[in-house]
Parts: structure tokens; C-alpha cells; sequence
């Protein structure tokens, strides 16, 4: 199976572990409840999944590597107490609380979330004075004297050994114990991921091109080399900030994420006529409608991997700034939640304390971006839209003195005023990059074909971002053209996706 299909086994086999009765007690008794062991080579994204999966379904996460632990860091530590068996005394060992049980238990008490999943990564990798404590662990969830809590699912994961010299093989009486997922590098499913995360484009690109180096794992002459799709997303992220930077990217610095010299060296070509394209094409001017008669003799006459880049820089300029306004959609939507409340308390007495409500509601998001932090981690969009509204928040208790807003009457006038303010800068936005998708689709219609606009529509509709603002704000171009490209039933699938999510922005924008 690839990632994605281990990530929904995953998340049916924890939600079925967590259906109670009506009583309250699991359906499946902890002790019968098979750990997940999803066995595949590094890179491939299992531990990413793991913190997905937590946040879906709302539950606490919990992440160890096996690798790093003794005997006694695991099980916990001995100590001697006295006991009487039957009227004689004894002298027994116990244990302390495994550091691993512990960690679960202060994640219960700063999340508050008496639920979740327990990751142990590298669990075929662990020493051999450990392996029977794990397997004791594995089938009756206890470490030592200590079991780990009701409502807690264990998922594991480890390499096959050919990728890794510490890995010790189960035996069939361990994998007995063990839901085995069996999981293999998928380019199809990880285009779909490095499209809506917004990858570097020419990353992308390349691999279109070149898809049989997205994963490469062997042994030559000159020793081990590897490609792995963290390298890819790793080095996505340093190309950026170099670019940002103005750093020279060079192919040692690639050899550094692609650990194979002939794949580096291919990329770093592909890169730096990539970069060629980006200052050739003029893409600002595109898409502001602006082609110069240069740039159409040029498109016109263009190879395909040049068309096929140019259609990403295209989208790499687009697609960020699509991912903000969806942000900001979002913070303003939630928002709005709030200052409706506070509206129907003004009405009900304008003295009321406006800056004593939105304080409180500012330490509410505060809290609860510490205890999902403390949970599970929290996503990036999830703390840039808290953040967004903490930053509305923190202006408006400066606009209240400025405008010398003491009674709850005026304060929430200045804040409806603010607050719609916001509301017609985000639109304003909105119709920029609706004009910038009008123009690319014209450029690409004018000058290239049917299987640049296929990329182009495609990216489109695989990225959530971008589905979930074509819902909102459908593009005549883009409906014309996902129709006609046979898209139309994968779009309609993706927009009714999308419309569940957008269940905030039901009604307008106005208070």
C-alpha cells in the first residue's frame, strides 16, 4: 500500500479502537487491541502521517524513537519494597514509571485529552535486553508494573532490513500480535502532498520529468546512495529560503538533500534553467495580462519541459498567495463568530466591557494553542489563523484608546469599522488573484496546449487551498477548462469536499 492508504487503515483501525459501548467501556479491551506496524523504507512520510492523523480526529499524539532507549529508560528503573505474602515477609523488586508511560501522562494532564495514539518509530530497532520487555509491551500494553492508560492506541513503525543494519526481523510470534502495513514509495501520491504544501516548483517539475528518481535507494561501487521524499521536501524548503536569501544554490548544496550524485547533478541543470526561465518570462507581467511580443514568439516556439515549467512558475506565484487569502478567510471567519456575540451583548446594554470580551477571547486562543501544541503539535495554517486573530485583537485594544472608546457601544463601533476594513482588503485580494488566474488561463490557451492546461488545472484541483477558493469563488476559466480536460467529476468530488470544510463561511462577511 502507499502513505496515504496506510494513513485511512491508520485512522480506522484507532477510530474502532476507541467505539465504546453504552456503557462506557471500549468494544476492544486495550489488551486485545493489535498495535499498527506500518514497515517501509525512510523518507516516505510515516511519522508525518502520524501527526495528521492525531489532529483529524482530534487526539493527542505522542512520538518516541526506539532507537534512543535502554532497557531502563523504557521499562523504568528498579527499586526494592517490602511486602507480606501469607503472614511471611518478602523483599520485591518494582519498578519506576517508564519514561515512555510518563511522557503520556503529563500529555494528558497539560492537553487535557485522555485519548490518543502512542508512536513508537524504530520499533524493530530496539536492543536486545529490550526486545522481550517490547514484546511483553506489544500484547498486554505494560511496561514493568505499569499499564499504559484505557484509551491510548499504540502505532509503530520500523524499515525493512535491507535499509537498515540495526533492524532485528520479528518473529511470527511478534507479528501474530501486530496489524502489519506494508507501505511502498507512491510519486502519485506524493504529488498530490508536495502540490497542496506548495513545494518548490521546479522540485515538481523535474519529477514530472523524472519520476524515476523521486525514491532511489542503492548500493554501488562507491558505496550507498539515496533518494528519499524528505530529501525532496527538505530541500524544497532551503531552496526557498536561499532564494529569499539571494544565496547561490549549488549542486553540493543538492548533494547535501540528494544523496545520489547523478540525480543531484541532473536537478541542478534542470534548477538552474529553471531560474533561467523565472527571469526570462517575465511571470509578474504575464499574469498581469502583459505579454510582450518577445515573450509570444518565444512561448510559441518553446519545448515542452519550457512550457511545462513556465506553467509552475506560474502557479508558484499564484498558489502562495491563494493559500494567505484562504488564511485570512479563515481568521475573519472565526472572528466573526465572536463579534456577533459581542454584538448581541451590545444591544443588550451598551455599557458592556467590548475590550473585557475580546481580551478573554484572546487568552482563550492563547490556551488553546499551548494545549494542542503540548497534544499533538499544531499545523502551521492552524497557528498563523489564531495568530491572525490575535493580531486583529491586539490592534483594535490600541484603536479603542486612540479613538478614546470607553463605553461598549462605541468600542464595538470601532471594531465593526476595523473588522470591515478587513473584510474589503481580503476581497480586494481575492479579485487580484482572480484576475491573475483569468490571465494565466488566456496565456496558456494562447500559446500552449492541452497538456499544459492539464497541469495547470490539475495542481489546481489537487491542492486543498486552491479547490477550497475555487469553491468559494468559482473561475469561469477554470470550470471551462477542467470540464473539457475530462476534470469536471474529480472537481465536482473535490468541491463538494471543500464545501464540508467551508462550513465557517456560511452567510457573509458582515456582522
Amino acid at each position: 500500500m502507499n502513505i496515504q492508504e496506510a494513513k485511512e487503515e491508520i485512522k480506522r483501525s484507532v477510530s474502532v479502537y476507541l467505539m465504546k459501548d453504552e456503557y462506557g467501556n471500549y468494544r476492544i479491551p486495550l489488551e486485545k487491541q493489535r498495535p499498527l506496524f506500518m514497515v517501509g523504507a525512510p523518507g516516505i512520510g510515516k511519522t508525518a502521517i502520524m501527526k495528521q492523523i492525531a489532529e483529524e480526529l482530534n487526539l493527542s499524539l505522542v512520538s518516541y524513537s526506539m532507537t534512543h532507549h535502554t532497557r531502563q529508560s523504557a521499562l523504568g528503573l528498579p527499586y526494592i519494597v517490602h511486602k507480606e505474602y501469607q503472614g511471611q515477609s518478602f523483599d520485591v523488586s518494582m519498578y519506576t514509571l517508564s519514561e515512555i508511560l510518563a511522557s503520556v501522562y503529563e500529555n494528558m494532564e497539560k492537553s487535557g485529552n485522555k485519548e490518543g495514539i502512542l508512536f513508537l518509530d524504530e520499533i524493530n530497532c530496539v536492543s536486545e535486553t529490550l526486545g522481550p520487555s517490547m514484546l511483553q509491551f506489544l500484547q498486554y500494553k505494560t511496561f514493568g508494573n505499569h499499564r499504559l492508560p484505557d484509551g491510548w492506541v499504540v502505532v509503530t513503525a520500523g524499515n525493512p532490513p535491507e535499509f537498515n543494519r540495526s533492524v532485528h526481523e520479528f518473529d511470527v510470534a511478534t507479528l501474530d500480535r501486530l496489524k502489519v502495513l506494508n507501505v511502498k514509495p507512491d510519486y502519485k501520491v506524493w504529488k498530490t502532498y508536495a502540490e497542496s504544501n506548495h513545494l518548490h516548483p521546479s522540485i515538481q517539475t523535474f519529477l514530472d520529468l523524472h519520476e524515476e528518481d523521486f525514491y532511489v535507494i542503492q548500493t554501488t561501487l562507491e558505496g550507498r546512495s539515496y533518494v528519499t521524499a524528505r530529501g525532496w521536501e527538505d530541500l524544497s524548503e532551503t531552496l526557498y529560503l536561499y532564494e529569499e536569501k539571494d544565496y547561490p544554490v549549488t549542486e553540493t548544496l543538492i548533494g547535501e538533500y540528494i544523496a545520489d550524485e547523478e540525480i543531484a547533478a541532473d536537478f541542478s541543470a534542470y534548477y538552474d534553467l529553471f531560474v533561467k526561465y523565472r527571469s526570462d518570462y517575465q511571470i509578474p507581467e504575464i499574469l498581469k495580462g502583459n505579454v510582450s511580443q518577445e515573450i509570444k514568439e518565444r512561448s510559441t516556439k518553446a519545448a515542452f519541459d519550457e512550457k511545462v515549467s513556465v506553467v509552475s512558475l506560474m502557479l508558484s506565484s499564484v498558489m502562495p498567495e491563494i493559500s494567505d487569502v484562504m488564511t485570512w478567510n479563515d481568521g475573519l471567519s472565526l472572528l466573526l463568530k465572536q463579534l456577533r456575540k459581542i454584538k448581541a451583548e451590545v444591544q443588550g446594554n451598551p455599557d458592556c466591557d467590548v475590550e473585557g470580551r475580546l481580551q478573554e477571547y484572546s487568552d482563550w486562543m492563547k490556551n488553546e494553542m499551548a494545549k494542542r501544541e503540548s497534544s499533538r503539535g499544531l499545523s502551521t495554517e492552524s497557528k498563523r489563523i489564531i495568530q491572525l486573530q490575535q493580531s486583529f485583537i491586539h490592534q483594535n485594544l490600541h484603536g479603542f484608546k486612540a479613538e478614546n472608546a470607553r463605553s461598549g457601544k462605541k468600542q464595538f463601533a470601532v471594531l465593526k469599522k476595523s473588522f470591515d476594513g478587513s473584510v474589503l482588503a481580503m476581497k480586494s485580494e481575492v479579485k487580484h488573484i482572480s484576475d491573475e488566474l483569468d490571465a494565466m488561463f488566456d496565456y496558456i490557451s494562447a500559446y500552449y496546449g492541452d497538456q499544459e492546461m492539464l497541469v495547470a488545472v490539475t495542481q489546481l484541483t489537487a491542492s486543498l487551498s486552491s479547490a477550497r477558493f475555487l469553491a468559494l469563488h468559482p473561475n469561469e476559466a477554470y470550470e471551462k477548462y477542467s470540464e473539457s480536460l475530462m476534470l469536471s467529476r474529480r472537481s465536482e468530488t473535490l468541491t463538494q469536499r471543500v464545501q464540508e470544510l467551508n462550513a465557517l463561511n456560511q452567510g457573509s462577511m458582515e456582522i
